[in-house]
């Protein structure tokens, strides 16, 4: 199929494109390329080099013979992105293309606007187009499993049946999110919703966990190809934040008491997951849900995993408790369903001690690139 992975240059944008064009679909990646000038704003870098773009492309090329197309722009301009789904005529679409951090979106107001404006405007721009011109496009939507919070209650896939005063229905979950961040996914999730009721347009929101690793068998091939790797405060995720600090001494930053469950999964699944999705799209005017994730794990719990595996290469790794910069739950019942993905035929890589020691010397490789100023937390949710 044509493929368009829009924020294809992003961390799980870069390996799901590769891995799409690996598997013989006809990709084009969209992007803005305004990731890395967050980078730059606030004087952070990935722990992994990350080429320019184009070298990106001409590498994969260059190793492959595969060509993937490359559309430079925002998707909060309507008439770009609309000229270019014109050109590119995609079959489906993976939209990656959002401002992904909680962090980030709690700086200070203006930060907060930014993200809502990213996310919502610019998913409502592709909807539009889809309804316009694109009606049989199959949307592929990168959501996450913070849009539930953490109810006293079993988290289901998207949908909720409900008996109240006697009647039943299936409605959609009851959303809890946490920051200006997740809750523009909530919006997403609504207005997609929405789309699909009333113009009778395709789509699957893929709730994802949070996601760890770096090499895919793609991203592997070369040192161009490699993916990106947060450490910091702001875009660093829990499991590979903690694999950095142990390569680097810092004590694990474990907010809180550590209690706080989540879901986790594999770079490595997030591509297969979004391949099985495409394989087998919804059906028009069907808004399918699918919580993408493999374990659930505790937030310490991940902590004294890596610690047991650095200790073992002979690392120290200490695990110190600070100050939660977030308002949040930190001991809760968390029971999330994930059973969709497994029935089409998802295969997960569970986090193993191998694969936790084969994270553990990628950090270390790479560690001399670490700024030891930004591990720690800089932003706070405030009461």
């Amino acid at each position: 199929m044509k493929v368009l992975v829009i924020g294809g240059d992003g961390y799980c944008g870069w390996a799901t494109a590769l891995y799409l064009s690996n598997r013989g679909h006809e990709v084009g990646i969209l992007d803005s390329l305004v990731r890395r000038h967050w980078d730059n704003e606030l004087c952070i870098d990935t722990l992994t080099p990350i080429a320019p773009i184009k070298q990106r492309l001409q590498r994969w090329k260059d190793i492959t013979g595969k060509t993937i197309d490359l559309f430079i722009g925002d998707i909060t301009n309507y008439e770009f992105l609309s000229k270019a789904m014109d050109q590119f005529q995609p079959d489906a679409i993976v939209h990656f293309g959002e401002q992904r951090s909680a962090p980030f979106s709690m700086i200070d107001r203006e930060h907060a606007v930014l993200t809502q404006v990213n996310n919502v405007v610019g998913t409502l721009n592709l909807l539009y187009i889809m309804k316009e011109r694109f009606p049989d496009c199959h949307l592929v939507k990168l959501g996450t499993m913070g849009e539930y919070g953490t109810p006293n209650i079993d988290i289901e896939e998207g949908y909720i049946t409900i008996e109240h005063n006697g009647r039943k229905d299936t409605l959609p979950y009851p959303k809890q999110p946490g920051s200006m961040y997740h809750l523009s996914k909530v919006h997403d999730s609504h207005n997609i919703h929405f789309a699909c009721r009333i113009w009778g347009l395709r789509a699957t929101d893929l709730n994802q966990g949070i996601v760890y690793g770096v090499l895919t068998e793609e991203t592997g091939m070369d040192e161009m190809l490699i993916n990106r790797l947060d450490y910091d405060g702001v875009f660093g995720t829990a499991l590979n934040r903690f694999c950095i600090q142990a390569a680097i001494g810092h004590p694990l930053t474990v907010y809180g008491k550590g209690g706080q469950t989540r879901g986790f999964l594999d770079i490595r699944d997030t591509v297969r997951c979004v391949e099985l999705a495409i394989e087998t799209p919804a059906q028009p005017g069907e808004f399918r849900v699918f919580n993408q994730f493999t374990e659930l794990f505790g937030v310490g719990e991940i902590a004294s995993m890596i610690q047991k595996a650095g200790s073992s290469m002979g690392l120290k790794v200490d695990v110190q408790n600070f100050d939660n910069p977030r308002i949040e739950k930190e001991e809760h019942y968390f029971n999330a369903k994930n059973t969709n993905l497994l029935d089409l035929g998802l295969q997960p890589h569970y986090l193993s001690d191998s694969l936790l020691d084969s994270l553990l010397n990628f950090a270390i490789k790479y560690k001399d690139r670490v700024d030891h100023d930004e591990i720690l937390p800089k932003v706070t949710w405030k009461r």
